[in-house]
């Protein structure tokens, strides 16, 4: 945002320009001069009045401002080729309030206007006035670079700007989403995508990846592919990553292949045995063709990372308001207990107020616990189980009950917006075995086998409960695993105790079968 000594400097470079302009004309009673600078002078009055009151947005562009410059320029420099040094004046403003490139886009702008009108206007451009337009532009220019330098040191950072372009943004999201024929679900249109390669290329199995920090997290498959085959799909897709070339990057081992259909995206897979490679199309083709599918995964992809930055910062925006508002003044009930409890009118009192501050005590653990749970996260480099098993380690400590934790997972990663949702139903499921459950021991068992995974969290307590009023856990689980397409189911084990059980997997039918293919509200 330009400081007000920038305005300072356009407003006098402005008030210097009409008065070398105007008092020649005044003085020659040039007439068609004087119009066209009492025109100047409007516009550049206005825009000064409009400086003055900056957050109302009142003042023109400086690309619309060289544009209305050049118009005028262009019907007056008929009669006085001197009222061409008004070009100098858009080229500084431009520089002032955004930098160097929009100075180049208004002084583009600027040329276009002032040399068109004057070509339809005049049919022609005299020597005098092509020289004028050049001289002008030119010293507009230099002046504008000259000055970017004092401009540099006087613009400040505007701190509600990421807001207003965030506010920009997120209306056009809003206004587009309406036109999305397809929805933004990853897994949709991955599946959707994997149907096309199908279409074009033999295979046993496909699998698409896209990248997840330093891994390539599989989103997508067409079928369940063995040990083997998804090592060599996973190692193949990790080359055509590596080659680091956007787009027709691909490469072709034995039965195996891999190509790059977007930036983000990759796709891997195993050709039946009898296939020839030679008989289908180049995969850099079929990338090509794939253009539009790889159009909307990669928005799909988008705003998934879209979503998980926003309910992180929602998450942490809420953990610090209750760290310190409703914490804080829970804990302050507890100090007026304390000095009440030290002079006790007689016994009676003295147990009540006891009991008053064990109450309040654990409300504030509860607190805290809560705000612990807000804002533990996933990390960049962190698996699932091992974020999972951090917050189970941290539960067990602070309340006594033993909590197992068995891992069974891959090197790949599943998508961080899926990770992120179980890790938080996963959390909800431990925290009501401890709060709820009167559980002696917790079992949680996490299988991650990207792009699908199964945790379940078992206790030996008492069972499902009548669900009270005022509990929204359950329900909260379930929404979260509809966001990621997952399977949330609950029950009541054989013995006793409750089995708490989320799986994600791979929307398989969403892909046609392959050519070549030897493949067949309760709370506790």
């Amino acid at each position: 945002m330009a400081s007000s000594q920038s305005f300072a400097v356009v407003a006098a470079a402005r008030l210097f320009a009409l008065l070398a302009l105007g008092a020649p004309a005044l003085w020659l009673q040039q007439s068609d001069s004087v119009a066209a600078i009492a025109a100047l002078g409007l516009l550049w009055v206005y825009q000064g009045l409009t400086a003055t009151r900056r957050e109302l947005r009142l003042s023109v562009s400086p690309i619309t401002e060289g544009a209305a410059v050049g118009v005028i320029c262009a019907l007056g420099m008929q009669s006085s080729v001197t009222l061409l040094a008004a070009l100098v004046v858009p080229p500084l403003y431009a520089t002032a309030i955004a930098g160097t490139q929009v100075m180049v886009r208004t002084v583009a702008v600027q040329l276009i206007s002032v040399i068109a009108l004057a070509l339809m206007w005049a049919q022609e451009l005299t020597p005098d006035q092509s020289v004028g337009i050049f001289v002008w532009t030119v010293t507009g220019i230099g002046l504008s670079l000259i000055a970017s330098y004092t401009f540099a040191d006087h613009r400040s950072a505007d701190p509600v700007a990421p807001y207003r372009d965030a506010q920009q943004h997120l209306r056009q999201l809003l206004d587009l989403a309406g036109g999305l024929s397809s929805g933004l679900d990853v897994g949709a249109i991955g599946g959707e995508l994997l149907s096309q390669v199908s279409d074009r290329i033999p295979n046993r199995g496909l699998v698409l990846y896209v990248p997840h920090g330093e891994t390539l997290t599989p989103v997508a498959s067409t079928v369940e592919l063995d040990a083997v085959d998804a090592a060599a799909c996973a190692v193949l897709a990790g080359e055509v990553r590596a080659l680091d070339v956007r787009g027709d990057a691909h490469i072709e081992v034995d039965q195996g292949f891999a190509f790059r259909v977007s930036d983000q995206a990759i796709v891997a897979g195993i050709r039946p045995a009898a296939a020839d490679p030679g008989a289908t199309p180049a995969l850099d083709r079929v990338g090509r063709e794939l253009s539009d599918s790889a159009v909307k995964l990669d928005a799909a992809l988008l705003f998934a990372e879209f979503r998980t930055a926003a309910t992180a910062d929602e998450r942490n925006r809420l953990a610090r308001e209750m760290h310190d508002g409703v914490a804080q003044d829970i804990a302050s009930l507890g100090y007026i207990i304390d000095a009440l409890a030290a002079r006790p009118a007689d016994e009676q009192q003295a147990k009540a107020l006891a009991m008053l501050r064990e109450r309040v005590s654990k409300v504030v653990a509860e607190v805290r616990q809560s705000v612990m749970n807000l804002r533990t996260s996933i990390g960049e480099n962190e698996s699932l189980g091992a974020a999972i098993s951090g917050v189970a380690r941290h539960l067990s400590e602070s309340s006594g009950i033993p909590i197992r934790v068995r891992l069974d997972e891959q090197p790949a990663r599943l998508r961080p917006e899926v990770e992120a949702e179980l890790f938080r139903i996963t959390q909800e499921a431990i925290n009501n075995a401890v709060k709820h459950a009167r559980a002696t021991a917790i079992d949680v068992r996490c299988q991650v086998y990207p792009p699908e995974a199964v945790i379940t969290v078992t206790d030996d307590g008492v069972g499902l409960q009548t669900a009270r009023s005022d509990s929204h856990g359950l329900k909260i689980m379930r929404e979260r695993a509809r966001l990621i397409g997952a399977e949330l189911v609950v029950r009541d084990n054989a013995s006793r105790g409750l089995t708490v059980a989320v799986s994600v997997k791979t929307p398989r039918h969403t892909a046609r079968a392959p050519a070549g293919s030897n493949s067949t509200e309760e709370k506790r």
